[in-house]
């Protein structure tokens, strides 16, 4: 357990949902687990105790998906089997638009014939995605790496090559939804639940509060272990969305601090003040790495991938890395703290402002 994690509360321990199966993590709400081939190998999902508020019929309300594959809708089904009581899914929330929130919306929904919940940013942010390769592979995303420095070629084709990246785990978006705002209050089974906009990590991600369970469902703006990944894409080059990411979770203060905290990844824990505190220190020390890095010499985002990131990245990574990078450039740039020059190879460098 790194110091962070000291200062949090794990009230489940060590215990995980099996495959197909949930934990009770407060009344009437559980806790699934969904498989994601990638480093960071799982995502968790949630099953709020529902009734409709026109039929009266109860059942479950879903929130986020999995991506789209074999193994996350056999295991759909067989929490569909034995953990929903015989009872239905009356509506399927997506907190966000990546593609292990949404990605098995499509499918979620025609199977139990309900709506999608989703932000509008979002539900057209997913839907621009699944038909283009803008922000996620192809051409534009390898030739704005490139103008950030990264200069190895194996690692720019494989990005050129990633076209289909976003639709291969989202194919299709739900063609209709249910739009989400800050201050939304959604009545659950017995509980009303208030909704939380935050910005910087996707474009209008929707966390859930519920008072009287002193519950939050953070989705990735609030994660135990791991920072929030924020970056900048091709889609909005000049893009500043990390001072929008610590806005948002900074309001989130306002909470009480003893709320049981429900991330996408990771364990449930307590201690929602101390990781907001530790996220936003996070970021400070990055913000004085990066001038310290621009003090000696000017810097691409690429060339501060090591001193961002201390551990070996693979291509997934390494895009998300970079994207990172870029946005703590962008930060000091916009702050007036670093000043932009645009070589005549065609990269950005970022010095110290005089």
């Amino acid at each position: 357990m790194n110091p962070d994690e000291s200062q949090l509360h794990y009230p489940f321990g060590d215990t995980l949902p099996e495959t197909g199966r949930t934990i009770e993590v407060a009344p009437g709400v559980r806790w699934l687990r969904m498989a994601l081939p990638f480093a960071l190998d799982h995502i968790n999902l949630w099953l709020l105790r529902d009734r409709d508020a026109e039929t009266g019929r109860e059942g479950w309300t879903v929130v986020d998906c999995g991506i789209t594959n074999d193994a996350t809708r056999a295991a759909w089904e067989q929490v569909f089997a034995v953990e929903l009581q015989d009872l239905p899914v009356l509506r399927v929330i997506v907190t966000h638009m990546h593609p292990d929130h949404i990605g098995l919306a499509h499918w979620l929904t025609e199977r139990w014939g309900v709506r999608l919940w989703i932000s509008a940013t979002d539900f057209n942010a997913a839907r621009l995605a699944s038909q283009s390769t803008t922000g996620f592979g192809g051409e534009s995303a390898a030739a704005f790496m490139a103008s950030h420095g990264l200069t190895d070629p194996d690692a720019i084709e494989k990005v050129r090559k990633r076209s289909n990246y976003y639709a291969s785990m989202v194919p299709q978006v739900p063609p209709r939804f249910r739009r989400l705002m800050e201050g939304d209050v959604l009545r659950f089974g017995e509980h009303d639940w208030h909704c939380h906009a935050g910005h910087g990590h996707a474009p209008e991600h929707i966390s859930l509060h519920c008072r009287a369970l002193r519950v939050l469902v953070s989705g990735d703006m609030v994660l135990p272990r791991i920072s929030t990944n924020v970056s900048v894409i091709d889609l909005e080059p000049e893009g500043n969305p990390l001072p929008l990411y610590l806005a948002s979770i900074a309001r989130m203060r306002a909470l009480p601090a003893d709320t049981l905290v429900l991330p996408s990844h990771g364990k449930p824990f307590r201690g929602l003040h101390a990781r907001i505190d530790q996220l936003i220190a996070h970021h400070d020390e990055r913000f004085d790495a990066v001038l310290e890095a621009c003090t000696s010499e000017p810097q691409t985002a690429a060339s501060l991938l090591p001193v961002l990131f201390r551990r070996t990245l693979d291509l997934h990574q390494t895009t998300f890395a970079m994207g990172e990078s870029i946005a703590h450039l962008n930060a000091l740039w916009q702050r007036g703290r670093l000043k932009r020059d645009l070589g005549a190879d065609g990269v950005y460098r970022f010095s110290q402002s005089q």
